[in-house]
């Protein structure tokens, strides 16, 4: 089983969950972040005042898959996330050790299968 998060720009969001849902992803964990990579931040204007904003807000998706669909789901993230500036936003793909599906009390892969 893996993990997969993905750190994208908040307004890729919608089309990122769409894509993922035609693909057969049937749950996904989304949370709103702040981080900084290589930009280091960016400056903003606001009411013609210029101000650092030292940590960037991004999306974070967490999904929960068989092994044998990381690639395609990587392949789908970066397609949909991708706008080809800079700040686009990192994937990266864990192994999970077990998993357990309270309700039903299956394991493993049966637990998030696609």
């Amino acid at each position: 089983m893996k993990k997969i998060e993905a750190y994208i720009r908040s307004e890729k969001i919608g089309e990122v969950k769409e894509a993922l849902t035609r693909i057969g992803i049937q749950g996904m964990t989304i949370m709103e972040v702040r981080g900084f990579g290589r930009q280091r931040g960016h400056i903003e204007l606001y009411q013609g005042a210029e101000y650092t904003l030292d940590f960037v807000p991004k999306m974070k998706i967490e999904v929960f898959i068989p092994d044998k669909d990381a690639s395609r789901v990587v392949e789908v993230l970066m397609h949909s996330a991708s706008t080809g500036r800079t700040g686009d936003g990192k994937i990266f793909v864990l192994p999970v050790e077990e998993g357990v599906r309270i309700r039903t009390q299956e394991r493993g892969e049966a637990a998030v299968s696609m």
